[in-house]
């Protein structure tokens, strides 16, 4: 990382937000989630791992827990994907641009790699292939990923929504 830079923040998603968590790797951040977590777990692991808290739930912010340990936290205010999306980045002003973008593996969470068109030709549609100039893949997982038209309109979206946000890092 350049000096001076400030680390990428990263997250974690309570059991309600799972589809935030995910749209946070789409645009290329760290957000853990678990399907199954205590509250007093959840709260373990975003201290020690320097996390910020994503929920909804408002008696989980007010647990001492969090207080005492100076958890970081968002309350996300909608039940929709897109709009508590849109509260993430506006509220902890994360940059948002293409070269962000499926930095991170959706299901692992891990970053993901460049790879060559050749590479991937016999693991994607002959479509994709055709249309798609960037793959990339997760070293874990081994999924692929291109970036799709419904990636191309949320990017819009966030990119208008948060205007004075500039795509200053890297992924």
């Amino acid at each position: 990382m350049p000096e001076g830079r400030a680390p990428s923040p990263k997250f974690i998603a309570d059991c309600m937000l799972g589809r935030l968590a995910k749209w946070l790797r789409v645009i290329g951040y760290d957000a853990a989630y678990e399907r199954r977590i205590t509250d007093e777990a959840i709260i373990v692991r975003a201290w020690r791992e320097g996390r910020i808290l994503l929920t909804r739930d408002r008696a989980l912010v007010r647990r001492r827990a969090v207080r005492r340990n100076g958890v970081e936290w968002v309350l996300v205010r909608s039940d929709r994907p897109e709009a508590q999306l849109e509260q993430v980045v506006l509220d902890r002003s994360l940059s948002v641009g293409p070269r962000r973008i499926l930095s991170r593996c959706l299901i692992c969470n891990v970053r993901t790699h460049r790879v060559k068109r050749d590479g991937v030709r016999a693991l994607v549609p002959p479509y994709v292939l055709r249309t798609q100039k960037g793959f990339s893949r997760c070293p874990e997982c081994e999924r692929i990923y291109w970036r799709a038209t419904h990636v191309d309109r949320i990017l819009e979206r966030l990119t208008s929504a948060a205007k004075p946000v500039r795509d200053t890092s890297a992924p």
